[in-house]
């Protein structure tokens, strides 16, 4: 897989989660920072924001198993449910000894993943960044797109997630809403999911989105959702792409009731991939809210 040095100069490493190796970056010294993307993305969408945040901060950010530069075993190897995907995350930040002053930050997938591991380990995380995601059930006003109904759903969506690459497609193309993604972007995204067998993760995200009690996964939604009380006095920066038409103003509102205190910021203009729509902004925003929210030193 070739992406620019340019564009992803960080150090590889990798960790045994039991069977499969999962690619991690880790940049930088200092309270830990985490970075979790979701579907179809991986940890060079946090590119810039890790840049700027490794000359004072230890900037952890994985790839999901079956992502990015992680290997990507088929469903015979591996369940790509969401309680495994939490339990590699613990397995990677416990190996990393990331046990006091974390903050995370979250995009997509990896809010619902990282907050079911946060409600378990609150003791370990101190401030959240919420960039278009979500960490609780689908809002009742809020209706599955189409587009992930037909892949969730049915087979004509799966053959074409898997064998035309039209999740990962689509989502370069309609994700940034400013301006189209430059070329070179848009193939750094793409590039972990170059044949139907490096494409499985991106499927099964799809197929076990749960939206209903007898859904796998559906329990650690619950569980999660349960557990949110206990960050409502944790500094919170909530950036949102108003553009989104999954992670849209329902899921904005929803975030707001939970956690009143947060503070927010709507960029109207901007899409699902907020950090290539608004990267200055986002990363100014980030940076200045680590800043105004200090951690006790020992």
């Amino acid at each position: 897989m070739n992406v620019p040095a340019s564009l992803y100069p960080f150090s590889r490493h990798y960790f045994d989660v039991g069977g499969p190796r999962l690619h991690y970056v880790d940049e930088g010294r200092g309270d830990p920072v985490v970075m979790l993307h979701g579907n179809p993305t991986w940890s060079f969408y946090f590119r810039n924001l890790i840049l700027a945040l490794r000359p004072g901060y230890r900037v952890i950010a994985p790839d999901h198993v079956g992502c990015g530069l992680s290997d990507k075993p088929g469903l015979d190897q591996y369940d790509y449910s969401l309680k495994r995907r939490v339990e590699d995350l613990g397995r990677l930040l416990d190996h990393l000894g990331v046990t006091e002053n974390a903050t995370l930050v979250l995009h997509d997938w990896g809010g619902m993943i990282g907050m079911a591991w946060a409600v378990r380990h609150a003791e370990r995380v101190r401030r959240l960044v919420v960039l278009n995601t979500a960490a609780f059930p689908l809002p009742k006003s809020k209706r599955l797109p189409l587009a992930l109904r037909v892949g969730r759903n049915t087979r004509l969506g799966a053959w074409l997630i898997l064998r035309r690459n039209a999740f990962c497609r689509a989502a370069a193309r309609v994700g940034a809403k400013r301006r189209p993604l430059p070329a070179v972007v848009r193939a750094g995204l793409l590039a972990p999911y170059d044949s139907p067998a490096h494409r499985v993760a991106i499927l099964r995200f799809v197929q076990t989105i749960p939206l209903g009690p007898a859904d796998p996964g559906h329990d650690v939604v619950s569980e999660t959702e349960q557990g949110l009380g206990q960050f409502r006095d944790r500094p919170m920066l909530i950036c949102w792409g108003m553009r989104d038409f999954v992670f849209d103003r329902h899921f904005l509102a929803e975030w707001e009731r939970r956690f009143p205190a947060a503070e927010v910021l709507r960029f109207a203009d901007c899409g699902h991939y907020i950090l290539e729509d608004a990267t200055a902004e986002v990363v100014e925003a980030v940076r200045r809210f680590l800043t105004a929210h200090p951690l006790p030193k020992n």
